[in-house]
This record gives structure tokens, sequence and C-alpha cells, in this order.
């Protein structure tokens, strides 16, 4: 009889993996592999990487100190002692000694002549990249999202980031609420504007239409960089004011048209041949993206562009960013999920695009983009 190959069907294949696990796992084979020369460095470096995902939490809330207490910004005018860094940041000196210590290990501080602390290469980019230390500072919310992993994976976590952001509904939220959104989104917005326009092209497009675009952080990169491209931001009644004086500081309001209202509720604004979805269909439902690319899609005049662009998943091929960090912080929102491209472009095809590109990421952790066309 001939062997069935191995693959996920063939029993014998299930339990040469299941053997390996196991022999793996097996404590007299790992202080073997451990001292055997061939295996020696493997052993280490599964180690240190499982060590890694161990102290994770504690890494991640060693920067998130950092940030509260503003040392960044501080080591960024002049080094500092740890004593004058306990003094300023009304820290207890000993255990100043020992978030230092930490920071340093992450490569975010280095110790200068006279012991004094100064920004490494990484902690000075933490200081340059926009919105990151604002982003830092609200991921408190999702660290108590997480405190029980196995109730927030079997559903049963009420948490808070279903409640902090309002927008993912479409309905009227406070004022107060809205700058904060807007805020917040417009910080964060820097690095996917920049990405997305040197993944994308824009060029010959008339007007675009920014949808949950916020105070239109997004259009004002696109503006600049397309001088001739009329712009159109959609959003909430209670977002969009806070737009006008962007565009009116840059110099664009006469080439801006700016609507208020829900795209999960509101028509939307006609009289664009392209229109971009920045960060938008993640916090949403499939059946709630499907209305929205839809409707799209009727908007657009035949041969009209549609734009995606927002972290994503790896789909078969897993990733950190959008399968670890984005999955399980739209998880908690509660209302949408990471999607791979795959995934998207089937949504844009169902609704009537083909897609025309779909781009390697220039870095993953920031966005993934996508670009349809309407053809019928």
């Amino acid at each position: 009889m001939t062997d069935l190959p191995i693959g996920r069907h063939n029993p014998k294949a299930v339990g040469l993996r299941g053997w390996s696990s196991r022999l793996i796992a097996s404590h007299k084979f790992q202080r073997w592999a451990a001292g055997f020369m061939p295996t020696r460095g493997v052993v280490r470096r599964e180690g240190e990487a499982l060590f890694d995902l161990l102290s994770g939490f504690c890494q991640s809330q060693v920067l998130m100190a950092l940030v509260q207490l503003d040392i960044p910004q501080m080591l960024l005018d002049d080094p500092l002692t740890v004593d004058e860094l306990a003094v300023r940041c009304e820290v207890p000196l000993p255990r100043m000694v020992i978030l230092m210590r930490a920071a340093q290990a992450l490569q975010l501080v280095k110790q200068k002549r006279g012991k004094r602390f100064a920004l490494a290469r990484r902690g000075a980019a933490l200081v340059g990249v926009p919105g990151l230390a604002a982003m830092i500072k609200h991921h408190d919310i999702l660290y108590r999202d997480l405190a029980d992993p196995a109730a927030f994976f079997r559903g049963e976590t009420q948490t808070e980031l279903a409640d902090f952001w309002p927008y993912v509904f479409g309905g009227d939220m406070d004022a107060a609420v809205a700058d904060t959104y807007s805020d917040l989104m417009a910080q964060s917005q820097e690095l996917v504007a920049d990405d997305t326009l040197r993944t994308l092209d824009f060029s010959g497009v008339s007007t675009l239409l920014d949808i949950g675009g916020g105070s239109g952080a997004f259009l004002e990169k696109v503006g600049h960089k397309y001088p001739k491209l009329n712009l159109m931001l959609f959003d909430l009644q209670k977002v969009v004011p806070a737009a006008h004086p962007r565009f009116a500081t840059a110099g664009m309001t006469a080439r801006v048209r700016i609507a208020g209202g829900s795209f999960v509720h509101d028509p939307i604004p006609e009289g664009a041949d392209a229109i971009s979805l920045v960060r938008v269909l993640y916090d949403h439902s499939d059946s709630t993206v499907a209305d929205l690319l839809a409707r799209c899609h009727d908007a657009l005049p035949e041969g009209g562009r549609l734009y995606i662009s927002e972290p994503m998943s790896g789909g078969d091929a897993p990733t950190r960013a959008g399968d670890v960090y984005f999955a399980l912080y739209t998880l908690a929102m509660q209302t949408g999920k990471t999607r791979s491209v795959a995934e998207i472009a089937s949504l844009c095809v169902s609704a009537g695009f083909e897609i025309v590109a779909k781009p390697k990421p220039f870095r993953p952790f920031v966005t993934g983009c996508l670009m349809a066309r309407k053809i019928s």
C-alpha cells in the first residue's frame, strides 16, 4: 500500500508532529539540548524569546512610566542624573534607579560621563514620532481590559475601549468627547498619512473625499503633496468643526468642502472621483463595512477610485502588529476587527470594485494599503 503524503489529513504526519512536540517539551531533552553544541544556541534563543514574551508587559509598563513622567522630553533638553530625575519626577531615588536601569536595558536611554542619562536613538524616536506619547498614555485602558486574558477571549469582559470610541456607532456625542477623539486621531494620523502617500498614487484624481477624516489631518497632507487636488471631508457633526482652522492655517480653505454627518446613517456626499477610507474599516463589523463600500461605490462615477489605508492582519502569515496588537485592540473595541488585505479586497469586489493595487506596506505596524476602482 502507498503511504499517504505527509499533510494535515495524514495520521502519520499528525503522530510525527505530536512526537516532536512531546520530545521538545521533555525536561530531559531540554537539559540535553542545552548542553549539546549543535542545539545549544537554538535552546538559548527559544528560551530568550519565551522570556521576552513573559516580560513584555513589564517592558510596556516601563515605557508607560517614562511617558507619564515626561522623562523622554526632559532628557531631550539636557542629560540628567538619576538624582535629578528623582527630584523632578517626585519618585523615590531607589525606585528611579530601577526605572532608569530598565529604560537603559530597553535601549531607550543611555548613560554618559558623570552618570547622566541621555536619550538613546530609540528614546529620541519616541519623542519625535507624532502622537506616539499620547497613544502610549491612552493604552492604560487596553491594559485594564486585558487584566484577565482568559475572560477577555471568552467574551466575558465588559471592556472600557468599547465605550471610549463612541464615534464608531455613528451617533451624537458630547463635544468634549469629540475633541478628545479628534486630537488623538489627528496626532496618530501623521505617520499613517506619510506612509499612505509613500505607497498610493493620487495623481489623476480631481476631487478626493475622505470619509471619517476627523479634523482633516490626512487630507491636509494629501493637499500639500497634490496642490491641484480638490478636497472633501466627511465626518460627524461634532467632529468636523476642528477641521476649519486646520485648513485655514494651511491655506486650503478654497479647495476644501466640509460636510458633517455619519457614514453609518447619512448619505455620502457626491461630487468626488475618489474616496479614501483611512483607519475606518477596522472599526466596524463586516456588515457595516459591506454597506459602506456599497454606498461608496454608488457615490463614485465609473472608474472612480477607492483608497483604503489601515493596519491589516497578515492572514495566513500572521504578523505581530496586525494579529497580536491590532487584532486585540479591535477585539476590545467590540465593534470591528483587523482584516487581511485579501479579506478587504474580497469585500471591495463584492461591492462592485476591481482591485488595482495591493502594494507591500512601507511599515506594516503603521498601515497597509489597497487601491480599487469602480467598474460597474
